[in-house]
């Protein structure tokens, strides 16, 4: 089955770079595209894409919103990486908190941007971690710390919840931990589930926010 996305941005040209791009790929296919925010509900509930990559800043319904929006009212919803022009936006990580797995630089290599949308979709590893560990030290929460001292986690998930932040993926996780990956998957899904976070990124988020892994 090819992995299919959904391109969602108000600039024409940047939509048909992307397409261009990814369809180059045999195992991707761009299944549709919208110029707003607005146009994601109804058309990621008719095409069922696996990720959905998303401009930020839009004029009517912006990417923070778009993405709220779907993982609110969609079941199963996709994968959402969004489109940013600047990685140090505050509105790249207000679209990572709200749910976001992720972002791509509008300047990207085509390389980077296939690898981008599918590290996303296969979601066993962090995109980009040193920028949204910069993200967290510029924007991040001072007091979400109470929220992870609920969440109690256990020596191993701590441990695991480290290696997430550096980007790690669980093959790498379960090297440093000399365990298997299949260990390593039920400790990922533990922290997720006590965090209360829908993905690694969301996960890694809190790490920082909360002061449990230190940015920088």
């Amino acid at each position: 089955m090819p992995l299919t996305v959904l391109l969602v941005d108000d600039e024409p040209l940047v939509r048909a770079g992307l397409r261009a791009v990814l369809e180059t790929q045999p195992d991707i296919t761009v299944v549709g595209e919208a110029a707003d925010g607005a146009a994601v509900i109804p058309l990621v509930r008719q095409l069922r894409p696996d990720v959905v990559a998303m401009d930020v800043r839009m004029p009517l319904l912006d990417g923070i919103e778009a993405t709220r929006a779907v993982l609110r009212t969609v079941q199963d919803p996709p994968k959402i990486v969004v489109i940013t022009t600047f990685e140090n936006d505050e509105y790249v990580y207000e679209a990572l908190r709200a749910g976001a797995d992720g972002f791509l630089l509008k300047r990207s290599r085509p390389a980077e941007i296939v690898h981008a949308v599918r590290l996303v979709a296969e979601g066993s590893s962090l995109l980009f971690p040193a920028a949204v560990r910069s993200l967290a030290a510029q924007y991040g929460n001072p007091e979400a710390r109470e929220a992870l001292d609920r969440a109690a986690l256990t020596e191993r998930e701590g441990a695991v919840l480290r290696l997430m932040t550096r980007g790690l993926s669980n093959a790498e996780i379960a090297a440093e931990l000399v365990v298997g990956t299949e260990t390593v998957k039920s400790h990922v899904s533990a922290v997720l589930g006590k965090l209360g976070a829908r993905d690694r990124t969301q996960a890694v988020i809190a790490a920082y926010e909360s002061g449990f892994v230190a940015p920088g």
